[in-house]
């Protein structure tokens, strides 16, 4: 929801990796553009490459949230009618977003899903914050204050996809959010428990390749 801390979260916890191998992609309002494509495609387009770290602020699961709790959206999406089916279309998009984390699992990514659970009290607190406080006036948007009155929906939203795409090969973690020290803390951890499962390593050196070295390095002395 928003004022749960994702952009904090982002800053603080990826602060310690080589900006070179790190890359993060914020999703808003999809374009012109992007309303021309299926909806995995804007996303699709952004996934890291190899040896990489790629961050998603917001994402593909925005197609069954705000989606979901404003459907009249649809119509703006260029979808034949009969695909814009309320009985079908959701667990449709579950559906796709399970077998796209599949099919990047098979081919070597490893996809790592964080849901950081604010609470309407606090999201509260954190709006009155942004009005009180002139520089987090930036922060603050008239449509957060609109989002609230579907609080319920996307309670019933979250909840549903949480249940339809959480799987072994790509979980999802629903991180308490209301203290943000102590979110982004377990974020961290669950990034660290992500990378280590890799299981990284650098490369070898074959003995051929060490007395290369040995013999430049004699060169390099002289």
């Amino acid at each position: 929801m928003d004022a749960a801390g994702k952009d904090g979260a982002v800053r603080h916890v990826l602060s310690g990796v080589n900006p070179a191998g790190c890359q993060v992609w914020s999703f808003k309002q999809p374009s012109a553009e992007e309303l021309e494509h299926d909806f995995l495609w804007r996303t699709t387009c952004r996934l890291p490459e190899r040896g990489k770290i790629g961050i998603f602020n917001r994402s593909y699961y925005e197609e069954v949230l705000v989606v979901r709790v404003h459907p009249e959206i649809l119509r703006n999406q260029g979808l034949a009618e009969e695909l814009r089916d309320p009985q079908n279309i959701w667990d449709e998009r579950y559906r796709s977003m399970v077998d796209l984390e599949k099919h990047l699992y098979r081919n070597g990514t490893r996809t790592v899903k964080v849901f950081l659970h604010l609470s309407r009290e606090e999201q509260r607190e954190r709006f009155l914050a942004r009005i009180d406080k002139p520089e987090k006036n930036w922060k603050f948007s008239l449509a957060d204050i609109h989002e609230r009155k579907y609080w319920k929906n996307y309670m019933q939203a979250y909840e549903a996809l949480l249940h339809a795409t959480s799987t072994q090969h790509a979980p999802w973690y629903v991180v308490p959010a209301d203290d943000k020290e102590n979110a982004r803390l377990i974020v961290s951890q669950i990034v660290i428990d992500a990378l280590q499962e890799l299981k990284m390593t650098y490369p070898k050196t074959t003995p051929k390749r060490r007395e290369e070295l040995q013999s430049i390095g004699k060169a390099l002395q002289k």
